[in-house]
C-alpha cells in the first residue's frame, strides 16, 4: 500500500480526509471520504468502448446504503439490502445532477459512479461526503470530466449560519440547503425551508459558494498527488458536412414551426420536417458526400434538426421576446383550480395550468399508519407522505407502469418538502397524512402543479395548514451576455433551455428550492432576478388558488375518520394491552376501531364510526382510570370480611369500606348492612402510599358527613381489633384499613 495518498481539510468544524489508493484498485478511481465516524467510498469507472447505436450519454449514479454502517441487520424478510430506500435514491440524484453537464458533448462511453456508505454515526449526514467523493473520484480518474465540483450543506439556527449541519441541526433549523458548483458558478441547488426570504436564501447561496471554492482546492490537491492523465474522448455527433447541409435546408421551416403557438400543430410540423429531410437524404446520389455521411450514421440528421429547433427557439426568445406559446417572459399560463370533486376521498384538488394538470388526493390515517423507515438515517418513521405518479398518457405516450422512477421519487420528495413547513404539529393534528399527486397532463412544471394541487387537497380535507403554498418553475436562455429568465416554463422550454429552477413558498417566503443547470453555472445577479421573478409568479398563483379556497375547511371531510386522543398513565399501558395483547385486541374486535398506543401514554382511537369510537373510549377509560379522593362512585360489593366490605368501584379496581364507614350508626355485623352483589354508593376518602383505596358509604348518606378523610383505622366504634385481622393481599384481598 505504498501508493496511498490523502488530503485533509476542515468542513463545518469537522476534519475531512480524502484518501485514494487503499481500496477498490481495479475501479477507474476510488476515493474514501472520512469525517469523524462517517465514511463513504466512491468509485468512478468508464467503459473502454461505446455501445452501438446509442444516442445519449449513459451515466449511471448509485448510492448504496449498507445497514452494517449503523450496526444493524436489515429488517426485510431476506435480511439483506434490496431496493434502495427513498433517501438513497435522492442522494444518487444529488450526485448525478451537478456532474452530468460537465462531460463533453458527444461523449457516449458508459460511466458509473457508485457511492457506498461504509460507516455513519447517524449524527453527520453522509450525502455531502458522497457528492464530494464523486467529484474527487472523477477528477483523479482518466475519465474526461470537466470538473471538479464542490458540494456543501448550509443550515441556520437562531439566525446563525451553520456549515455542514448535523441531522438534528437541519431538523431544528429553518433552512436545509444543499449547493453544488464549480469555482465560477453554482450548478445545482436543493433546499427545504421554513418560510425563508429571498434575500436570506441568496446570502446562504453565496456562503455556500465560498465554501465550495475551498473544497475544490482540496480536490485539486488530491489530483496533484494521485491524478491519472485524462483520456482524449471519442465524441459522437453529426459530421460537419451533414450539419451544414441539413441545417441550411431545415432552418426556415424549423423557425416557422417554432413560431406556431399550438403545441400539437408545432409537433406535427416538426415531424413533417423530419420525414421530408430523411426522404431528401435518401434521394441523393450515392457518391454525394452528404449521402455518404447519412449512410454512415442514419439517425444523425435528427440531431441536426434538434439543434436547429433549439437555435430557432432561443433566438425567438432572446431577439424577439416571444415564447413558444405566445407569452411574455414573466407571464404565467392560465390557471384553473377545483376542490372536492372526487367523492368518498377525504380531500381532493385539481390544479390545471396551461396543459399541465395534477390531481392530488389527501388521505388521513392513524398514527400507526406512519411509514416505518428501514434505512441508515436516525429517522425511524414518516408521518407525512407525498407520492407523485407520472403515467405515460400524461404526455400522450404509451409506456408500461413498472413502479416509480427516480424522477417520480424526486418530484414527489420536492412537492412533499414544499409543504412540510406549513403542516400542523403532531400534537395539534396527530393524523398520518398521505397525499398522492396523479399527473394527468404534463407540459412542464408538473411537480409545481402537484405542490399547488396538494395544498388544495389538504385544505379541502380540513388539514389545518399554517399557510397556502404554491410553486412555479423558472427557466433561462442564455447566449453570451444576452439572457432571458422565463416564468412557468413549458416542457419544450425546459428541454431547449439552460436552467430548470423550481421555487415553492407562501406569501411570506420560500419553503423549497430545486435548481439544475445545463450550462456551466449561473451568476448571483441572475439568481437574484430569477428568485424575484419566481416570487411574483408565486403570488399570482396563490391569488388564483384563493379564489377557490382560501383557508382549510373548518371540519374534516365527512368521509375522514375521527381520531380521539386519550392520555393515560404510562404505568397503565400494560393493563390496557393485556397479556399478549388480548385486552386491547378484544376492544378492537368488539368495536371495530383501530387503537394505537404511544409510550408516553397517548392512546389514539381511530374510526369513522362515532358510536364505535365512544364504546372504545369508554372501554379504555374503564381499564385505565384511577380513583380520585373525594369522588363518589356506585359500585358492587364483591367480598365481605368481618372488618368491612370490598367494593368494585370500576372494573379492575376495588376499595374497602371499613365497618365503621358503612352507615351513620354503629354497625355490629357487616352483613347487617350489605351483601355480596349489592350496588352501593361510596366516596373515596383516602388512597394510601401503596395505592389502597379506602371508601366510605356513610359519607354519601344523610347525617353521614365525616368531614374529610374518614377514620378507618379503628377506635371505639371499630370492629374486631386490628391485630386479629388478616394481612392484605391486593385490591380484592383481605386487608386492614390504611393507617391514619
Amino acid at each position: 500500500m505504498t501508493n496511498i495518498h490523502s488530503v485533509e481539510f476542515g468542513l463545518g468544524g469537522r476534519k475531512v480526509v480524502l484518501e485514494t489508493g487503499r481500496m477498490a484498485p481495479l475501479a477507474g478511481a476510488a476515493v474514501r471520504v472520512m469525517a469523524d465516524e462517517t465514511e463513504v467510498l466512491v468509485t468512478a469507472t468508464a467503459s473502454k468502448s461505446i455501445r452501438a447505436g446509442i444516442d445519449f450519454f449513459p451515466l449511471l449514479v448509485d448510492y448504496e446504503e449498507r445497514m452494517y454502517s449503523v450496526g444493524r441487520i436489515p429488517g426485510s424478510f431476506h435480511r439483506r439490502e434490496a431496493r434502495p430506500p427513498e433517501n438513497a435514491i435522492l442522494t444518487a440524484r444529488l450526485i448525478d445532477r451537478p456532474i452530468r453537464p460537465l462531460f463533453p458533448k458527444g461523449y457516449r462511453n458508459d460511466v458509473q459512479v457508485v457511492a457506498m456508505g461504509l460507516a455513519t454515526d447517524q449524527i453527520d449526514q453522509p450525502d455531502m461526503y458522497a457528492m464530494i467523493g464523486a467529484s474527487a473520484a472523477l477528477h483523479i480518474s482518466d475519465i474526461p470530466f470537466e470538473g471538479p465540483i464542490g458540494a456543501v450543506r448550509i443550515g441556520r439556527m437562531d439566525d446563525e449560519w451553520i456549515i455542514n449541519p448535523t441531522y438534528q441541526e437541519s431538523e431544528d433549523g429553518d433552512l436545509d440547503l444543499i449547493v453544488s458548483g464549480t469555482k465560477d458558478a453554482i450548478l445545482m441547488v436543493e433546499a427545504g425551508a421554513k418560510i425563508v426570504s429571498e434575500a436570506d436564501m441568496l446570502e446562504a447561496l453565496e456562503l455556500a459558494h465560498n465554501e465550495i471554492k475551498t473544497i475544490i482546492g482540496h480536490i485539486e490537491r488530491l489530483r496533484e498527488l494521485a491524478g491519472k492523465p485524462k483520456l482524449v474522448p471519442s465524441l459522437v455527433g453529426p459530421t460537419d458536412v451533414l450539419k451544414t447541409a441539413v441545417g441550411a435546408r431545415v432552418a426556415k421551416a424549423v423557425s416557422a414551426a417554432a413560431h406556431t403557438i399550438d403545441r400539437n400543430d408545432r409537433k406535427a410540423q416538426m415531424d413533417t420536417i423530419g420525414t421530408e429531410t430523411q426522404a431528401w437524404l435518401d434521394s441523393l446520389a450515392d457518391d454525394d458526400a452528404v449521402k455518404a455521411a447519412h449512410k454512415a450514421k442514419p439517425n444523425d440528421y435528427k440531431e441536426v434538426i434538434g439543434s436547429a429547433e433549439k437555435k430557432a427557439v432561443r433566438a425567438m426568445v432572446l431577439d424577439e421576446g416571444k415564447r413558444l406559446d405566445g407569452r411574455i417572459t414573466t407571464e404565467v399560463r392560465p390557471i384553473s383550480c377545483e376542490v372536492g370533486l372526487i367523492s368518498r376521498v377525504h380531500g381532493s384538488g385539481l390544479f390545471t395550468r396551461g396543459t399541465t394538470q395534477a390531481l392530488s388526493i389527501c388521505t388521513l390515517g392513524s398514527p400507526g399508519d406512519a411509514q416505518n423507515l428501514d434505512n441508515c438515517t436516525p429517522h425511524t418513521e414518516k408521518k407525512y407522505l407525498h407520492h407523485y405518479n407520472f403515467p405515460g398518457f400524461s404526455t400522450g405516450e404509451v409506456k408500461p407502469n413498472r413502479g416509480q422512477s427516480r424522477r417520480e421519487i424526486g418530484h414527489g420528495a420536492l412537492a412533499g418538502r414544499a409543504l412540510q413547513a406549513v403542516l400542523p404539529s403532531n400534537d395539534d393534528f396527530p393524523y398520518t397524512i398521505r397525499v398522492v399527486s396523479e399527473v394527468l397532463a404534463s407540459n412542464g412544471s408538473s411537480s409545481m402543479a402537484s405542490t399547488c394541487g396538494s395544498t388544495l387537497a389538504m385544505m379541502d380535507c380540513g388539514v389545518p395548514l399554517k399557510a397556502m403554498v404554491a410553486g412555479v418553475a423558472m427557466g433561462m436562455i442564455k447566449d453570451g451576455d444576452k439572457f432571458a429568465i422565463l416564468t412557468d416554463i413549458l416542457g419544450d422550454e425546459d428541454h431547449l433551455g439552460d436552467m430548470d429552477f423550481k421555487v415553492t413558498g407562501t406569501e411570506k417566503g420560500i419553503t423549497a428550492l430545486q435548481m439544475d443547470m445545463k450550462i456551466q453555472g449561473i451568476s448571483f445577479d441572475l439568481l437574484k432576478q430569477a428568485l424575484e421573478q419566481a416570487r411574483i409568479g408565486r403570488l399570482h398563483i396563490l391569488d388564483q388558488m384563493k379564489k377557490v379556497i382560501d383557508k382549510p375547511r373548518a371540519e374534516l371531510s365527512e368521509h375522514a375518520p375521527r381520531l380521539i386522543t386519550i392520555r393515560i398513565d404510562p404505568a397503565d399501558i400494560g393493563t390496557l394491552i393485556g397479556p399478549g395483547g388480548k385486552t386491547v385486541k378484544k376492544i378492537v374486535e368488539e368495536t371495530g376501531v383501530k387503537i394505537d398506543i404511544e409510550d408516553d401514554g397517548r392512546v389514539f382511537i381511530f374510526t369513522p364510526d362515532a358510536k364505535a369510537a365512544k364504546l372504545a373510549q369508554d372501554a379504555v377509560t374503564r381499564l385505565t382510570r384511577r380513583p380520585e379522593v373525594g369522588t363518589v362512585y356506585t359500585g358492587k360489593v364483591v367480598r365481605i370480611m368481618n372488618f368491612g366490605a370490598f367494593v368494585e368501584i370500576f372494573p379492575g379496581k376495588d376499595g374497602m369500606v371499613h365497618i365503621s364507614q358503612l352507615a351513620p350508626h354503629r354497625v355490629e355485623r357487616v352483613e347487617d348492612e350489605v351483601k355480596v352483589g349489592d350496588e352501593v354508593t361510596v366516596k373515596v376518602m383516602e388512597i394510601d402510599s401503596q395505592g389502597r383505596v379506602n371508601l366510605s358509604r356513610k359519607a354519601t348518606m344523610p347525617g353521614g358527613d365525616v368531614g374529610g378523610a374518614p377514620s378507618v383505622g379503628g377506635g371505639d366504634d371499630a370492629g374486631a381489633p386490628r391485630r386479629d385481622r388478616p394481612a392484605p393481599r391486593g385490591d380484592r384481598a383481605e386487608r386492614p384499613p390504611a393507617r391514619r
